[in-house]
Order: C-alpha cells, then structure tokens, then sequence
C-alpha cells in the first residue's frame, strides 16, 4: 500500500464507528422483517445491535432515519468530486451515480429495494422522506459548488441539484411500479437513461 492509499484508508475510530452504524441498521431491517416496522422498538433495535439507546440516537436521530439514511449518497458525492473536471455537472454526477451503485453488492441491492418498499409502504417513512430528499438536494448542491467554484445557495447549483434529484425521482416512480416488477440492476439503468436525458437538455 503506497502513501497516498494509506491517507485515504479511515482510521480505526471510523471503522469502528461505521461497523457500528451498519449492525444497528442490519439488526433493525431484520427486525422490521420479522415483526413489522411499527411493532419494532429503538430499544429492540438496540438490544439486537448491542448498543444503548443513547448510541442508536448518535447514529440515528429516528427509527425511521434507520431505513431512509443509507451511504449512496456519501459514496455518490464523493465519487462526483472525483470525476475529471472537463466533464459537465450533470455528467460527472451520472459517471458518480453509475460508480457508487455499481460498487453494491447483491445484498447491499437487495437492502437498497426493501428499504425503498418499506418506504412506499410506511406512511411515517414517506412523510419523512421528504426531509431526505431535501438533504440529499442539499449534499449535491454542496458538491456542485464546490466543484464550480460557486456558492451553495446560488439558484443556478440548487437548481441543478434539484433537476439531478427530480428526473431520478420521475424515472423511478411510482415505487410500487419497481419493486414489484422491476429488479434493483433495472432500478439502475432507469436512474442512468434519467441522467443521460437531463445530460442531453432533456428533448422531446
């Protein structure tokens, strides 16, 4: 391993820190599964992952936050300020998306489909939702600043952040359309046909 892989490989704290995060939502899917989300309890959760309450809420803010929050988006922006900087915004974030969803295992795509149906079909999940995809608006427009040179405010980068996350929304929507029908690979290649159209000024 060279220098530059041994700065960039996290340290032992956050390799602890992130094994933790993923045991308390591995248990909490589990759960979910075998007794429904609304009977599943943050205590349960705990108990399963064994953790205290106290540290599920360090990782988590709510119960629902355990199936809404998930790493695509860390592994998608950090893939996105790594794209060559001649490549547009909108074709460094679709070269992101296909590099952080193609670095997905089988069962990590399998957890991304039953988080998504658990998030069509638990009201308190798609009313928090909303909060998700405001964050995750937020993230993109941070990246694309930065990427720019421009504010994060600026109505130019929330707007593409916006158009980036609506045109994925409308090509996977309505939920119940893939996840009962579709696969996750074919999840992906709609996300990445959604992309390419707003890469080309979405024509009709």
């Amino acid at each position: 391993m060279n220098e530059a892989q041994t700065a960039q490989r996290p340290g032992l704290r956050e390799r602890k820190k992130a094994r933790t995060r993923a045991a308390i939502r591995e248990h909490a899917l589990r759960l979910f599964r075998e007794q429904g989300y609304e009977a599943t309890t943050i205590d349960q959760i705990a108990d399963a992952a064994e953790v205290s309450a106290s540290t599920f809420f360090r990782y988590f803010p709510t119960k629902e936050d355990v199936v809404l929050q998930d790493e695509i988006d860390v592994l998608a922006v950090a893939s996105f300020e790594a794209q060559p900087a001649e490549l547009s915004p909108v074709a460094a974030f679709r070269a992101a998306a296909r590099s952080a969803f193609g670095s997905l295992n089988e069962d990590e795509l399998a957890k991304l489909q039953e988080t998504a149906e658990l998030t069509l079909t638990i009201p308190e999940l798609r009313a928090r939702a909303m909060d998700e995809l405001a964050r995750t608006i937020t993230a993109i427009a941070a990246a694309a600043a930065k990427r720019s040179g421009r504010d994060p405010g600026d109505f130019a980068v929330r707007n593409l952040a916006g158009a980036v996350v609506g045109v994925i929304m409308a090509a996977t929507m309505p939920w119940s359309d893939w996840t009962t029908e579709h696969s996750a690979p074919d999840l992906l290649s709609r996300i990445d046909a959604a992309l390419a159209h707003l890469e080309a000024g979405l024509p009709l």
